[in-house]
C-alpha cells in the first residue's frame, strides 16, 4: 500500500486529474496563444477583432477555440451584447485576474531571453 508521502511530491499528485501543479497551469495558459491573449486582456476588455489586429498570425478558428477554453476553465468571461450589428467583448474574470503576475513574469523573462537571443546566447 503506498504511503501519502509516496503520492505526494513537490506539490504533484498521480490522485489529481493532473499529475503536478505545472501542468494544471500549463494547461491554462499553455500553447502559442493564450498567454499573449491573456497578456493583452490584461489592459482592458477587447473585441474579437481587436485581437485579430493584436496578434496577426493567429487564425480565426484558432482565436475562437482559445478564447472558448480560456473562458472554460473560467479565466476569461465573454460578455453579448443585444445589438445589431453583434458585440462581444472578452475581459478577465476575479480568478483570471490572479494570472496578472505570472503573465507579466513571462513577459519579463521573455525580455531577458530576446536579449540573449540578440547576444548570441
Amino acid at each position: 500500500m503506498k504511503r501519502q508521502e509516496d503520492e505526494k511530491l513537490d506539490g504533484c499528485s498521480q490522485a489529481a486529474k493532473f499529475y503536478c501543479d505545472v501542468e494544471a497551469t500549463l494547461s491554462v495558459i499553455g500553447g502559442k496563444w493564450k498567454g499573449i491573449i491573456l497578456y493583452h486582456l490584461l489592459e482592458e476588455k477587447k473585441r474579437f477583432n481587436q485581437f485579430r489586429k493584436l496578434m496577426p498570425g493567429v487564425t480565426q478558428r484558432m482565436l475562437t477555440l482559445q478564447l472558448r477554453e480560456l473562458e472554460n476553465d473560467g479565466v476569461v468571461a465573454r460578455k453579448v451584447y443585444t445589438e445589431v450589428p453583434p458585440k462581444v467583448e472578452y475581459s478577465l474574470t476575479e480568478f483570471g485576474r490572479t494570472l496578472e503576475p505570472i503573465i507579466m513574469s513571462m513577459k519579463d523573462w521573455g525580455a531577458e531571453y530576446s536579449k540573449r537571443l540578440q547576444n548570441g546566447l
